[in-house]
């Protein structure tokens, strides 16, 4: 994103200060044209984005059944999410000094409730992630996961941030109710409608409509912390028609202030784990192939959003690489393996985290403070989840927007076999509701393309490599391996 693509950090076209204290210097806050006003509102900005994730991860494992019949208990599985959380974004800031947080991974999360515990023990299943998560460590430090990501050619990235402004987007829109599935009793193959029946009914939806006009008309007229402005007054807004009408739902979470907002966490869950009892249950080749498929979607989820968060944010060089990627990559294999270690399944960088980078967040401190709030979170969250998500989401369409306009005239549109990997990966991102797929259907064109062009010279070994796992992967329900 260019700086002045985003109103609310006007500013940073300034020339970087010299540092004005330890915090500035080892954070870089002046080099990188932040404020610490910015950071700490950043932090903010994300939190509210993504805290939606302490309800809804607990609801998705708690709802599985292992093989015995076991359930997770929703309370332990809320105190994992939110510890996790806490502790790998504060982990990523203060090592990775990047404003990217992390919690548990939609989609993975899926992949061990459904695919994973049915077949073993709950403890196995998060074995299995454990194991997935030291997978991505080693990858860091032989230098693979570097090189895999350098491999990338720059107008392929731009198609990679662009997917992922488009999917953030369509998260906002979907979160937030203004669309919604079009039920199966429907018998329509259109998979998405206006509202929940066609139409824009109910308050929860005119919240989020009117949050999104603010957000905008609070950045084009260049006001400071726009993003976070419009999420608390749309929340005051919400609270009020809670209070005065009848709302059947506002999803995940009510605006309304709890009657105790107190809560003792349950660390009952953290470290119940058994790393290869899942390979006795399975066999050793389904059992690596579950291994392989937690490694695959983390690897690339966080991979995309990284890079996406890390060009909106002008963390990233003339060539699209961002320095001191190794420990942002090793900080994230941690993370995956402390979300099995915790029984909040894989945790991994937040696309919402968008939210913070819009608010001008470009340091690590904003990681600090965005962790520091899941902290607080162990204790207070009901607190923490009274943000509905139709004052929060319209940050991601406002943001989505900046991503879009500050990367797509960045791609050569006449190179056919840069310019179409990179149109099927902006498009397969919000189509299949996944970073993960989209950057496997654009490496796969991608390196085809280059072949069928005579120009097969011109890609990576990397890039060889990574499309034929992605091929692999996409072929393995139908060669009946899993």
């Amino acid at each position: 994103m260019s700086p002045s693509a985003s109103a609310p950090v006007d500013a940073s076209k300034e020339p970087p200060k010299p540092p004005q204290g330890g915090l500035d210097g080892y954070f870089k806050i002046s080099e990188r044209g932040s404020t610490l006003v910015r950071e700490v509102r950043g932090g903010f900005a994300t939190f509210f984005a993504m805290a939606y994730i302490i309800v809804l991860n607990p609801i998705i494992l708690g709802s599985a059944k292992d093989m015995y019949g076991h359930q997770l208990d929703n309370k332990q599985l809320v105190t994992a999410t939110v510890l996790t959380a806490a502790f790998t974004t504060l982990l990523m800031g203060v090592i990775g000094n990047v404003p990217i947080a992390l919690a548990a991974g939609l989609g993975v999360n899926t992949v061990v409730a459904l695919q994973l515990a049915p077949r073993m023990s709950w403890p196995d299943a998060m074995g299995m992630v454990v194991l997935a998560g030291f997978v991505v460590m080693l990858l860091v430090a032989t230098g693979l996961r570097e090189r895999v990501m350098s491999a990338v050619p720059l107008g392929l990235r731009k198609g990679i941030a662009i997917g992922i402004g488009l999917f953030i987007m369509l998260i906002g829109l979907v979160d937030s109710g203004f669309v919604s599935r079009m039920p199966d009793a429907a018998h329509t193959t259109v998979p998405l409608q206006l509202g929940g029946d066609g139409h824009l009914n109910g308050w929860p939806v005119l919240v989020f409509a009117l949050g999104v006009l603010l957000t905008l008309a609070l950045m084009v007229r260049k006001v400071p912390g726009a993003i976070l402005i419009s999420i608390v007054v749309m929340t005051l807004v919400a609270m009020i028609i809670n209070s005065v009408a009848t709302v059947p739902s506002w999803g995940l979470t009510t605006p309304e202030w709890p009657g105790n907002p107190v809560s003792t966490p349950d660390f009952g869950l953290v470290g119940e784990i058994s790393l290869f009892g899942g390979f006795e249950k399975v066999g050793i080749l389904t059992g690596v192939l579950f291994v392989f498929t937690v490694l695959l979607s983390c690897f690339f989820d966080a991979m995309g959003t990284i890079m996406g968060i890390g060009d909106e944010a002008e963390l990233t060089d003339a060539n699209g690489n961002m320095p001191g990627i190794n420990k942002v990559l090793f900080v994230d294999g941690i993370a995956v393996a402390a979300g099995g270690a915790s029984s909040s399944s894989a945790t991994t960088c937040f696309v919402e985290s968008t939210a913070g980078v819009g608010e001008g967040a470009r340091t690590g401190l904003a990681n600090v403070v965005t962790g520091g709030l899941f902290a607080v979170a162990l204790f207070l969250t009901p607190l923490a989840t009274m943000v509905p998500s139709q004052a929060a989401t319209p940050a991601l369409l406002a943001v989505g927007f900046l991503i879009l306009s500050g990367s797509i005239r960045q791609i050569d549109w006449s190179d056919y076999t840069i310019a179409i990997p990179a149109f099927v990966t902006m498009l397969m991102m919000p189509f299949t509701y996944s970073i993960t797929n989209g950057i496997g259907m654009g490496f796969i064109t991608f390196t085809v393309l280059r072949l069928a062009a005579g120009r097969g010279r011109d890609v990576p070994a990397a890039m060889y490599a990574v499309s034929a796992v992605f091929a692999f992967y996409y072929l393995m329900p139908a060669l009946e391996l899993t």
